[in-house]
């Protein structure tokens, strides 16, 4: 896949300090991706062998559907069904070992063309994330006015944090717990809120930002935002 398919500038990622960072960078790749597979790379040959081999879990499968013409898609699927076929449901040699079998099955299940691509790009996006950290006082000023890192993007920062020197590993690790966890008290208090708003006698209370907790709490845990976040008012009492 070409390489400038998945180059973002850094600073355009954490300038808006809206949400988690690391979250609005894999939503950028997904759509890159997503964009381009169904678009000018549908028919490059290495592009096609991948995605014939990997396939695409549910959530990907409903963005490139989102992202390419019908006819698009049907053709990625075409030669990816064939593949399905011919390695997985009647491989040459139908006497497989049943082992053998399960474990080709259970690979295809859980792999994912757009997964892995993203996984890779966010991994070396982060070693520049933490470069920067480094180098620049601009960029740790920067980091520290994004509003939180969910818990999934906290694991893979401390992750990336590891090949850091020692003298602003503790620092940037302690940032980052700090982003992560001022958050994770302020959806604990607003959920509490939201609990105690049933009961009768605070039925006259303001509910403050309680209202969107249950949401904000599953797109924190996840990285994902619930799909019924806009009905979240509706559902309240």
């Amino acid at each position: 896949m070409r390489e400038d398919i998945c180059s973002i500038p850094i600073h355009d990622v954490f300038e808006p300090r809206d949400g988690c960072p690391i979250c609005r960078m894999r939503d950028m790749l997904e759509d890159r991706i997503a964009t381009y597979i169904t678009g000018a790379a549908m028919m490059e040959p290495d592009v096609r062998i991948e995605t014939n081999r990997l396939g695409f879990c549910k959530d990907h499968f409903d963005l490139v559907l989102s992202r390419g013409s019908r006819l698009s898609v049907a053709l990625i699927l075409e030669s990816h069904l064939k593949e399905v076929e011919e390695k997985l449901v009647f491989p040459k040699g139908d006497r497989l070992p049943a082992k053998k079998v399960l474990a080709d099955l259970d690979r295809a299940e859980h792999s994912c063309f757009m997964c892995e691509n993203i996984e890779t790009n966010i991994r070396h996006l982060l070693e520049t994330v933490t470069h920067l950290w480094q180098k620049e006082e601009d960029f740790r000023t920067l980091y520290a006015q994004q509003p939180y890192v969910c818990l999934p993007h906290y694991r893979i920062l401390l992750s990336a944090a590891e090949k850091m020197n020692k003298k602003t590993y503790q620092p940037f690790v302690q940032e980052t717990r700090r982003l992560a966890g001022n958050y994770l008290r302020e959806l604990e208090k607003d959920v509490t809120h939201f609990c105690r708003m049933f009961d009768y006698r605070n039925k006259d209370s303001d509910w403050g930002n309680s209202k969107d907790s249950i949401e904000r709490s599953i797109q924190y845990l996840t990285s994902r935002q619930p799909k019924n976040e806009g009905k979240a008012d509706e559902k309240n009492r």
